[in-house]
C-alpha cells in the first residue's frame, strides 16, 4: 500500500502541474500555451509588443531543469521553473532559490492537488544576447496555434502544432473525396505545400492538381478532431 506521502499515479508526471501554473500565468495577464517548440510553456502578454515568458517543469528540482532553462534564456524575456512541492524536497532548500537568484531564473512550487503555486524567486536582471530567430519561432507557433491542444509536459506522443492542425484541417475538407489544391486553400493558405510535402502521409495525389485522403490520413482525422477555425491568421510556415 502506497505511503500517505506518495503521489498518486496522476501527479507522477509534469503534466500534473500544468494546469495550476497555466492559471497562475492567466491571472498574471499572460496567455499560456504548453509544448511549443520544446518549451512546456510558452506565455505571452501584449501581442503587439510581446513579453515573452517560458515555463520548464519537473516534479522535482534536478540538474536537467536547470540545464533546459539555460537553453531558453536567448529566447525570453523571463525563465521560469516549476517543480512540485514537497515536505522534504530541493523546493524547500534555500541553496535552490539561491541558485535561481544567481542564474535569474523565477521559481514556483506548485501543488497539483489544490492547485496552489508559491514564486519562491523572482527572475533576475541577468539577460543574455536575444536569440531573434528562435524567439520568432516561439512567437510564430503560438500565434498561429488554434487553442491550446497540448498540456505542457507532454512526452512519447506527437504535439499538436499549428502545421498539424493545418495538415488535418486538408484532411477534413478531403474526407468527402477527392478536390483540387486550390479548394483546400480555404482550409490552409498554405494547402499546396502542406499535400505536396505530405509529412504524414494523409494525403495522395489522384491525378495532377487533385489529391484524396489515405487510410492513414482517415485513422488521424479519428484520432484528432479536425480543429475549429482559428480567429488569428495562419500566415507563414508553422513547425511541423
Amino acid at each position: 500500500m502506497p505511503s500517505k506521502t506518495s503521489p498518486r499515479p496522476a501527479d507522477r508526471h509534469e503534466t500534473s502541474l500544468y494546469t495550476a501554473v497555466k492559471r497562475h500565468l492567466e491571472l498574471l495577464g499572460f496567455a499560456a500555451k504548453g509544448e511549443i517548440c520544446d518549451c512546456d510553456i510558452v506565455a505571452i502578454r501584449v501581442p503587439d509588443d510581446p513579453f515573452l515568458v517560458i515555463v520548464e517543469m519537473k516534479l522535482s528540482f534536478n540538474l536537467e531543469l536547470v540545464l533546459q532553462a539555460v537553453d531558453r534564456l536567448p529566447m525570453a524575456d523571463e525563465i521560469w521553473l516549476a517543480v512540485r512541492a514537497s515536505t522534504r524536497g530541493r523546493d524547500r532548500d534555500s541553496r535552490v532559490q539561491k541558485l535561481c537568484r544567481l542564474l535569474g531564473f523565477g521559481l514556483l512550487r506548485v501543488s497539483p492537488g489544490s492547485g496552489r503555486v508559491d514564486v519562491l524567486t523572482e527572475p533576475g536582471p541577468y539577460r543574455p544576447r536575444i536569440n531573434e530567430r528562435r524567439r520568432s519561432r516561439l512567437l510564430d507557433e503560438h500565434r498561429r496555434r488554434q487553442g491550446d491542444p497540448a498540456h505542457g509536459g507532454s512526452t512519447r506522443q506527437p504535439i499538436m502544432t499549428a502545421y498539424r492542425q493545418r495538415a488535418l484541417a486538408c484532411a477534413a475538407q478531403l474526407r468527402d473525396g477527392p478536390q483540387p489544391v486550390r479548394a483546400l486553400r480555404s482550409s490552409a493558405h498554405d494547402a499546396s505545400a502542406i499535400l505536396l510535402r505530405n509529412v504524414y502521409g494523409w494525403f495522395e495525389r489522384e491525378r495532377r492538381g487533385i489529391y484524396r485522403l489515405t487510410t492513414v490520413g482517415e485513422a488521424a482525422l479519428s484520432r484528432w478532431p479536425p480543429p475549429h477555425p482559428a480567429a488569428d491568421g495562419l500566415a507563414g510556415v508553422a513547425s511541423i
